[in-house]
């Protein structure tokens, strides 16, 4: 499903990119079998999209015999006194190595039967692996063999209890498997059930997330989301507690404001805009074969974002690269997959699959930066300047240039980062703090977390123009308890139900907030009416004839 190169293009590329392995194939995927629901999910699924091409299945099942066997011979000493005879010690010996030689591979016999079974019934080829040794171990060793293109394990076995996120035997999978890997998270839902997501963040393991994403949805019948999160809130809260600790002589060898400024404008806008232009690299991928995608820029932390998301659209399945855009070569998985590895309400797809879109290989081969030019862009703070590099040659490529000048570079720069044109955000006018949105505060038990959270609604709240911070700035970082919550009256609802869905959730929030800075704790219909009017006024462009009864 990859979208075909012109020969020119195909040469250019040639020499200057690794060869795009996304979508991986499908033929040969490796079911790691324990009979749990999760690893049963996992096996129905992989035959599903082992079917659409073609493929076979393979199942592995490790028994450690040797393992048991040390483990009993430990324990001899410790049984009950009726054993300690020689004679009834020699039986159960030969009890338990005939358990230990016949019983284990019995066992794992009868999970390859089952799988066999299902296999036969869904018309797919099945293959049985009974390695002896540690079961993580001699998983990841046979997706290191170069027999199979997928893992398919689920995300909990039989050791599951409630409470448990991810199985021992997974997570070390996960971490140490060198080919694409799908986890099974929920045993009652399939791929399919709800959108398929992709995360990008313009690395190629991310396009490669997307290509695959499209590639199941192409086999499953699912719609494709693109999501990108970013989190302009830390630097905010890291500059602050720079500042902290910065002497006067240091802060000025640092040029230390100056730094700040530049960050708050590239920040608020100017990564926005970078990872926006990553989804709108993904919706040209997806116009190229013929796919319509929905997109959506998300800002706060990047993992608790996406599971925001994820929950919201009820995903069945999360498609992101293993490492993400600054990963390194010793890191085994990134912080974010990590976290919604452990925490992702539907399946999830991790790929070591690449694709680099056309568009940035033709560029970065083409196209040529004047001394001025390359000035400008070092301006960009290094963690960003690759991205921002990117950004520039997009759109440098569509206005048909092969030199990049100053003027190009500031006509998009400028766009990205508003503040140079004395349009920052908020000003630098001090904040106060609505009495609603302190409670919310006070209620935090741990103070440097408080302060942390304090920072970062005062970064939203000038993300919003607002002079005052209000509970709408503080909750997004809060899990607060139902009990902390307004509820809303029936009538109510029905009332914020009949707002245009363009401002829908801006108009209930700021609902929320009227109840919470008067303390209520139910929104009746005459509380929703003042809100509406309230934001109507402040919302305009919305019509006012658009929000009648």
């Amino acid at each position: 499903m990859t979208p075909s190169l012109s020969p020119q293009t195909a040469e250019t590329a040639a020499d200057s990119r690794p060869a795009d392995t996304a979508p991986v194939p499908l033929a040969r995927i490796l079911v790691a079998l324990d009979a749990s629901e999760h690893a049963n999910k996992a096996l129905e699924e992989a035959i599903r999209l082992t079917k659409s091409a073609a493929g076979t299945i393979t199942g592995i099942h490790a028994y450690a015999a040797l393992l048991h066997d040390r483990r009993f011979k430990m324990m001899e000493g410790g049984l009950p006194e009726r054993y300690l005879d020689e004679q009834e010690m020699g039986h159960q010996r030969e009890v338990h190595d005939d358990l230990i030689t016949r019983g284990l591979s019995i066992i794992s016999d009868s999970y390859h039967d089952a799988g066999r079974a299902a296999c036969d019934e869904g018309g797919v080829t099945f293959k049985r692996l009974s390695p002896e040794g540690k079961n993580y171990t001699k998983v990841v060793e046979a997706a290191r063999s170069g027999d199979y293109d997928v893992l398919a394990l689920g995300a909990l076995g039989l050791g599951a209890v409630p409470g448990s996120l991810i199985g021992t035997v997974a997570e070390r999978v996960v971490r140490r498997s060198p080919i694409d890997t799908f986890v099974v998270r929920d045993p009652k839902k399939a791929i399919g059930d709800g959108p398929i997501v992709a995360g990008i963040d313009g690395s190629p393991l991310s396009y490669g997330a997307l290509m695959t994403a499209l590639d199941l949805a192409a086999r499953t019948g699912a719609e494709v989301h693109a999501i990108a999160a970013y989190d302009p809130y830390y630097h905010y809260v890291a500059f602050n507690k720079i500042a902290d600790v910065l002497s006067e002589e240091a802060g000025k060898v640092f040029r230390f404001k100056e730094q700040e400024a530049l960050h708050e404008e590239l920040i608020d806008d100017g990564i926005a805009k970078i990872y926006q232009s990553h989804l709108e690299v993904a919706e040209t991928l997806a116009e190229g074969l013929g796919v319509k995608i929905a997109t959506k820029l998300l800002d706060g932390k990047p993992y608790k974002a996406i599971l925001t998301y994820l929950e919201e659209v009820g995903a069945s399945l999360l498609v992101v690269g293993k490492t993400g855009v600054h990963a390194d070569g010793e890191l085994d998985i990134g912080g974010n997959a990590e976290n919604l590895l452990r925490l992702a309400p539907c399946h999830m797809w991790l790929t070591q699959s690449v694709y680099t879109p056309p568009l940035d290989v033709v560029a970065e081969e083409t196209v040529a930066w004047s001394l001025e030019a390359e000035k400008k862009i070092s301006r960009a703070p290094e963690f960003v300047r690759d991205m921002a590099r990117r950004m520039v040659l997009r759109h440098v490529q569509k206005l048909g240039h092969t030199f990049v000048t100053s003027d190009l570079v500031d006509e998009v720069m400028g766009k990205a980062m508003p503040g140079f044109a004395a349009n920052k955000p908020g000003g630098g006018a001090q904040l106060t703090w609505s009495k609603a949105a302190l409670k919310l505060l006070a209620k935090l038990p741990d103070p440097a977390v408080a302060d942390n959270i304090r920072l970062r609604a005062i970064k939203r709240a000038r993300r919003d123009h607002s002079g005052e911070v209000l509970p709408k700035h503080v909750t997004p970082f809060l899990d607060l308890d139902a009990d902390d919550r307004p509820v809303w009256t029936a009538a109510a609802l029905a009332r914020v139900a009949k707002v245009p869905a363009m401002v829908r959730e801006p108009v209930k929030a700021s609902v929320e907030d009227l109840a919470l800075e008067r303390g209520l704790k139910e929104i009746s219909l005459e509380l929703a009416e003042e809100a509406v009017a309230e934001a109507r006024k402040a919302m305009c462009p919305v019509p006012p004839e658009a929000d009648k009864e």
